[in-house]
């Protein structure tokens, strides 16, 4: 059975996240709290490792379950490479990235007929332009990259989503307090889909995350956040008038290894909604552990 490209994007920072088949939120990463603060001048390396558990599956254009057993996992790691010039560009950083992931999907649709586990590098993104603006208490980026349909879409759990996707994102983190200890941030990403190999183009999609953090010394703990919604129809063969969604809500902690020049994040999100499109929606919870490495 060859892939449609229905389980959405799992977000990478993200939240990396498409319809029938795959989880759109690993798609567009996961980034929690301070989402939107670009680092300093400098190459970076990122390493996201996420475990997207499915509990259920959304029934095509409902909120209810499909009936019987349906259950999933998608494990990635997520290989994210930043580098952030010196040159600056409408008055900020200017950068750009490039984002790898690893992945193995396992799914089980009894709904469907489907068992099948398959691993692969999924599609990769390319991002030429990466802004980031610094002020006293505030941080802000914009972005804009495309998601190559670069991996197989052979089998139901293929990695690839089968189709491209431009990607625009733009957010803020604003400090409560002068000593930057209360942090508030908000992340969009605009994802504008090509059409798959049946001629089908999945409709574009907005991903919000969000994040409110308070520091302790050296740590940081926080709640975190994604909403996705689907803001146009599908259009093509097979292509419905029903719009997905989907909200989740979480906790993150973040601890600073300065010797090692490195970050390591952990987060835990459990989606409380879940709305089908097209295709059936995958419903479940996600963890991200991080690294981020200064070189």
């Amino acid at each position: 059975m060859k892939n449609t490209g229905s389980l959405p994007r799992l977000p990478w920072q993200a939240v990396w996240p498409r319809r029938w088949l795959r989880p759109r939120a690993l798609r567009a990463r996961r980034r929690g709290m301070q989402a939107a603060s670009v680092p300093p001048p400098g190459f970076y390396y990122l390493g996201y490792l996420l475990n997207y558990d499915i509990d259920d599956f959304r029934a095509p254009g409902t909120k209810s379950n499909l009936p019987g057993h349906n259950r999933g996992t998608v494990s990635a790691l997520a290989n994210r490479f930043v580098w952030v010039t010196q040159h600056k560009l409408l008055g900020a950083d200017y950068g750009m990235e490039a984002i790898v992931p690893l992945m193995r999907t396992s799914l089980t649709i009894n709904a469907a007929g489907i068992s099948d586990t398959r691993s692969g590098v999924g599609d990769v993104y390319l991002g030429p332009l990466v802004l980031g603006w610094h002020g006293p208490q505030w941080d802000a980026v914009a972005a804009a990259g495309m998601w190559f349909d670069t991996a197989s879409t052979s089998d139901p759990a293929s990695p690839g989503k089968g189709f491209k996707s431009t990607m625009l994102t733009g957010g803020l983190t604003y400090y409560f307090d002068g000593a930057k200890t209360w942090s508030g941030s908000g992340l969009m990403r605009f994802e504008r889909n090509g059409k798959n190999g049946a001629g089908m183009r999945p409709g574009n999609q907005i991903t919000l995350e969000w994040g409110l953090g308070k520091s302790f010394g050296a740590w940081q703990a926080g709640l975190v956040g994604y909403s996705q919604w689907q803001t146009s129809e599908d259009s093509g063969p097979g292509a419905s008038t029903h719009k997905a969604s989907r909200h989740a809500l979480g906790a993150e902690v973040v601890y600073p290894v300065p010797g090692a020049g490195m970050f390591l994040k952990g987060a835990l999100y459990k989606e409380l909604s879940a709305e089908a499109g097209t295709g059936a929606q995958p419903k479940g919870s996600l963890l991200r552990f991080s690294l981020v490495k200064a070189f």
